[in-house]
């Protein structure tokens, strides 16, 4: 996930240095999530080690941070290939996918329209399994508390109908995500 959020900030920005990429990162997963300088600065150091990244040409004297020299990094032609690959990267991780996808909306200007729509489509689909495997366990549940199999409803059904809330929001988010998509596909086109 850091890898992602590294590389699509870097493909947004010409350099930037880890106080700023640790800043960014930071803001976004917040408020309970965050990005420590022991897990970032090791992460740089492999994604340069691995050719994703390299330092900027110049470096930046930092006043604010004590006078130390800070590094600013850029993206590689192979960083490019990397982002591009986790961006269409749609099997890992599934328990994840929702987390990963928010990170995957902020760059989905970087990859091409059809390639969009297909990570829309099957975020959608995600979303879209989600509530309906809910709801059928809801409905399952319903039909052992009626026949006298569990004793009563719980909060346990609360809590589930909320997840169905959540994941339909999360959907409705998504289905407006592609159909501003959609939209401006076909205006490019006219």
């Amino acid at each position: 996930m850091y890898e992602l959020m590294i590389l699509s900030l870097l493909m947004r920005m010409p350099s930037a240095h880890g106080y700023l990429l640790a800043k960014i990162i930071n803001d976004t997963i917040g408020p309970y999530a965050k990005l420590s300088n022991g897990r970032l600065y090791p992460l740089l150091s492999k994604l340069q080690e691995t050719g994703l990244i390299n330092f900027a040409d110049h470096e930046e004297e930092c006043i604010q941070n004590g006078g130390r020299s800070v590094y600013s990094y850029k993206i590689t032609e192979a960083g490019s290939k990397r982002f591009h690959q986790l961006m269409m990267d749609m099997a890992s991780n599934p328990g994840e996918y929702q987390k990963i996808f928010f990170i995957k909306a902020s760059g989905l200007n970087l990859v091409k329209p059809h390639e969009r729509l297909r990570l829309l489509n099957h975020y959608l689909n995600y979303c879209q399994t989600h509530v309906l495997h809910l709801t059928s366990e809801v409905e399952d549940l319903m039909v052992l508390i009626s026949n006298g199999e569990i004793p009563t409803k719980d909060n346990g059904m609360d809590a589930m109908r909320h997840r169905i809330d959540q994941w339909q929001l999360e959907l409705n988010w998504a289905t407006q995500l592609r159909e501003r998509e959609l939209a401006e596909q076909q205006a490019q086109i006219v």
